[in-house]
């Protein structure tokens, strides 16, 4: 991944330093993401790994399903039938 900085470049739009009156404070999207779909998960007895807060699993008939939270994506590993139910 590249990652570039211009500390030259004019600015042609409006910055605003501080919020706009009128303007709500609004959570983080993240951490707002994050809080909802670990509710939701936990909702649904998914069990998070104590080593990594965004590895959850349960166990469906006598099977296990393990979902991974990647930024804002969903890794779901399981067994092929489990996953079609």
């Amino acid at each position: 991944m590249w990652k570039t900085t211009f500390l030259n470049g004019m600015i042609e739009d409006e910055v605003y330093i501080q919020q706009p009156k009128g303007f709500e404070t609004l959570e983080q999207a993240p951490h707002a993401w994050y809080t909802r779909i670990d509710s939701y998960f936990t909702g649904l007895d998914f069990m998070k790994s104590e080593l990594d807060p965004n590895l959850y699993h349960i166990v469906v008939d006598g099977k296990l399903l393990m979902i991974i939270l990647y930024v804002d994506d969903l890794i779901l590993t399981c067994d092929d039938n489990l996953i079609k139910s």
